[in-house]
C-alpha cells in the first residue's frame, strides 16, 4: 500500500478507537477512594438493623406543613406482603406506598446461596429512604403542599400476607379519610404472574380541598442501586418520559442538579439503572397532563449514585368524584417483557448509538440481533456458548463483505513488489511516482480504498452488537466456564499494584489478552507493507488495554469473531485460484474515482509549484 492508503487505514482505526472511548462509560471520581475506576459496593450488614440517613428531597415535606385538614400519621406502619411468581413486595399503610419489592428471578451480587435467606439473595428495587415510594402530592386551598407519603391510610384487609398463584388476582384498598364525606382511595390490583401493578386513585369530594386543578403521582427516591460496581451502574442510569411518540432522556450531572418539565400528553414516566426500571403509565394519557423529572449525582460511602425524582401531572377536574388509573411496572429492563404491555415501554431498552445514528443502530439490534440471540438460547442453555455460536453466525452473514475486503487487501499485497519498484524508480519525483502508482492500480482494476468500504458497511452491525452486549440483562451474572462466572462483568484474573498510564487500569482480564493475541495474528496475516509494521504491534496493544474493563460477554464475542476471521483470512490468503493479479481490459475506465482524485492532486501540486516560481 502507498502512503495515502496507509493514512486512510490509520484514520479508520483512529475513528474506531475514538468511538470506543466515547461509548465506554467513563468512571467518575469518588471521594476517599483508592479505586476511582471501579468503585464496588459493600454487601449490606444483615446482622444489624439497617440504618440510613438520607437527605430530604424536594417532594418530601416537614410534617407541620399539612395545613388545617391533613395530618401526618401517628400510627405505626401496617405492612401487607404479597408474593406472586415473579415478585415479593410489601405495601405500607402509612402513605399507601410500596415499601420494598424483591425480584425472585434476579440475585444480588453478594448472594451467599442460603436458600432460607430470601431477602439477602434477591434484588430489592425500592430505595429504603422515606419507608417506600409511589405517593400523591397536591396543593390545598389553604396553600399547603401535601405529600401523602406521611398520611395514615386505612387498609381494608386483615391478612398480613398473600401468596398468589399464576392465574390469581388480588385487590388491596387503602383509604385516607378527610372530614366526614371526603376521602382519597388507592386501590392496588396485583396479578399472579406480572411485574406490573395497576393502581386506581379515587378522589371523593376532594374538590373542597384540592387547589390548582391538579395533583401529582410521584416517585421521589429513584431506584435502588443493586450492582457491585456502582460507578458503572450510575453511568447507565437515567430518567425519561415518553411523549409525542419518542423518548426524552434526562441524565444527571456531576456538577449540578438537572431538571426538566414536560407539558402535554405523557405516555409514561421512567427511572432506570443499568438492568432494572420503574415505569409509571396513565391508563388514559391526556393533553392537559405533563411530567417533571429532577436528577442529581450523589456520593454515599464509597459508591456513586444517581437519584431521580419524577412526577406525573394529573389534571383534577374539580368534581365530587374522579378516578384515574395507572400501570406501575417495577422490574427488569428486558425487551420482550416490556413490549408485551403495548405502551412503548421497550423504548427504555438502550441499544446504543454511534454519532447520532440511533435510527440505524436500534432496528438492527431490535429486529435482528436480539431475536437471534434469544432464539439460540432456546436450544443452548449456556449463554457463553450462545455467544460463540452467535459470533459464528454473524461472521457467516458478513462473509461476502469481509471476503471482498480480504481479497482487495490480498491483491494489494500481491501488487506491493511492483509499488516498491516504482517508489525506488521515482524516489526523487513524488508526483510522478503517485501518477505511475495510480496507473498500476488502474491496470489491475484495484481500488486502494476497496478494503475500507466493506469495513464501513459492517460498522452499524458491529456498533449494534456493542450496545447489545453491554446492557443485555440476559448476561447479568450468567456463568460460562472456569473463571468466567459473570458475562456482564470483566473476567479479572489478577490486580496490578499500580495503574497503567493513560488507560488508568490496574485489573487484568484474560479475554482481552486473548483478544489482543488474535488481533496481532490478524495484523501479521494481512499487513505486509513494511511502512505499516508499527500498526501490527500498536493496534493489538491499544485494543487489549481498552477492552480490560469491558464485560466478558462482549470480549468473548470479539475474541471468537477474531478467531473465525483468522480462519477466513487463512483461506483467502491460500486460495490463489480466486485471487489473481490480472490486467483489466479497460484500465482507464477502471481507474475511475481514485484516478481523478490523483489527477486533481497533481494539477494542484503543479499550480503550487508554478506559484512558488513566480515568487
Amino acid at each position: 500500500m502507498d502512503k495515502q492508503t496507509t493514512i486512510a487505514f490509520v484514520l479508520i482505526g483512529f475513528i474506531l478507537i475514538l468511538w470506543l472511548f466515547l461509548n465506554n462509560p467513563e468512571p467518575q471520581p469518588v471521594k476517599q477512594s483508592t479505586d476511582s475506576t471501579l468503585v464496588k459496593q459493600q454487601p449490606p450488614d444483615t446482622t444489624k438493623k439497617e440504618k440510613q440517613v438520607v437527605a430530604k428531597t424536594e417532594t418530601q415535606q416537614d410534617t407541620s406543613s399539612f395545613g388545617k385538614v391533613f395530618h401526618p400519621a401517628d400510627a405505626k406502619e401496617k405492612i401487607i406482603t404479597i408474593e406472586n411468581s415473579l415478585v415479593k413486595f410489601e405495601l405500607n399503610s402509612v402513605g399507601a406506598k410500596i415499601k420494598r419489592l424483591f425480584l425472585k428471578n434476579y440475585k444480588t451480587w453478594y448472594a451467599n446461596g442460603e436458600k432460607d435467606n430470601f431477602y439477602k439473595n434477591h434484588v430489592q428495587l425500592i430505595n429504603p429512604a422515606d419507608s417506600g415510594d409511589f405517593n400523591l402530592m397536591f396543593i390545598t386551598k389553604d396553600g399547603k403542599l401535601v405529600n401523602t407519603s406521611h398520611a395514615e391510610f386505612k387498609v381494608e384487609t386483615i391478612k398480613p400476607y398473600y401468596k398468589l398463584e399464576e392465574k390469581d388476582s388480588l385487590l388491596i384498598s387503602f383509604s385516607l379519610q378527610i372530614g366526614n364525606d371526603s376521602y382519597i382511595k388507592k386501590n392496588y390490583i396485583i396479578k399472579g404472574n406480572d411485574y406490573a401493578l395497576k393502581c386506581d386513585v379515587e378522589m371523593v369530594n376532594m374538590d373542597k380541598y384540592i387547589s390548582n386543578y391538579r395533583y401529582d403521582v410521584i416517585w421521589a427516591n429513584g431506584i435502588n442501586f443493586v450492582e457491585r460496581n456502582s460507578v458503572d451502574e450510575a453511568n447507565y442510569s437515567n430518567a425519561s418520559a415518553f411523549s409525542g411518540g419518542e423518548q426524552a432522556i434526562v441524565k444527571a450531572s456531576a456538577n449540578e442538579k438537572i431538571n426538566k418539565e414536560f407539558n402535554g400528553k405523557v405516555d409514561w414516566l421512567g427511572i432506570r439503572n443499568k438492568y432494572f426500571a420503574v415505569l409509571i403509565a396513565p391508563q388514559k394519557p391526556v393533553d392537559e397532563g405533563g411530567a417533571y423529572i429532577e436528577g442529581r449525582q450523589k456520593q454515599i460511602g464509597d459508591g456513586l449514585r444517581e437519584i431521580y425524582n419524577a412526577s406525573l401531572k394529573v389534571p383534577f377536574n374539580n368534581q365530587s368524584y374522579q378516578k384515574n388509573s395507572f400501570l406501575l411496572y417495577i422490574g427488569p429492563v428486558e425487551y420482550d417483557i416490556l413490549k408485551k404491555y403495548g405502551k412503548n415501554f421497550e423504548s427504555i431498552v438502550d441499544f446504543g448509538s454511534f454519532f447520532g445514528l440511533k435510527f440505524i443502530i436500534r432496528p438492527i439490534s431490535e429486529y435482528i440481533l436480539l431475536p437471534l440471540f434469544k432464539f439460540l438460547h432456546l436450544f443452548i442453555p449456556n449463554w457463553g456458548l450462545v455467544i460463540i455460536v452467535f459470533s459464528l453466525i454473524i461472521k457467516v452473514a458478513l462473509h461476502p463483505l469481509t471476503r471482498s475486503q480480504m481479497k482487495s487487501m490480498k491483491k494489494m499485497q500481491m501488487l506491493q513488489p511492483k509499488i516498491t519498484e516504482l517508489k525506488e524508480k521515482f524516489k526523487d519525483d513524488p508526483q510522478k511516482m503517485n501518477k505511475e502508482t495510480m496507473k498500476l492500480y488502474s491496470t489491475y482494476g484495484i481500488n486502494p480504498a476497496g478494503g475500507c468500504l466493506p469495513l464501513l458497511l459492517q460498522m452499524p452491525i458491529l456498533v449494534a452488537l456493542w450496545g447489545l452486549f453491554n446492557v443485555a440483562i440476559e448476561l447479568r451474572q450468567a456463568n460460562f466456564v472456569w473463571w468466567i462466572n459473570n458475562l456482564s462483568a470483566p473476567d479479572v484474573i489478577f490486580t496490578l499494584p499500580f495503574r497503567i498510564p493513560i488507560f488508568g487500569i490496574n485489573q487484568i482480564s484474560a479475554l482481552p489478552l486473548l483478544l489482543g493475541i488474535t488481533m496481532f495474528i490478524q495484523q501479521k496475516m494481512s499487513v505486509k507493507d513494511p511502512s505499516q509494521k508499527m500498526l501490527v504491534y500498536l493496534m493489538p496493544v491499544m485494543f487489549t488495554l481498552m477492552f480490560m474493563g469491558f464485560p466478558s460477554g462482549l470480549n468473548l464475542y470479539y475474541f471468537m469473531f477474531n478467531l473465525f476471521s483468522i480462519v477466513q483470512q487463512y483461506y483467502v490468503n491460500h486460495s490463489h485460484a480466486n485471487v489473481e493479479l490480472v490486467p483489466v481490459k479497460n484500465p482507464k475506465k477502471s481507474g475511475g474515482f481514485m484516478a481523478r482524485m490523483m489527477d486533481a492532486a497533481e494539477k494542484q501540486s503543479q499550480q503550487q509549484a508554478a506559484a512558488r516560481k513566480k515568487k
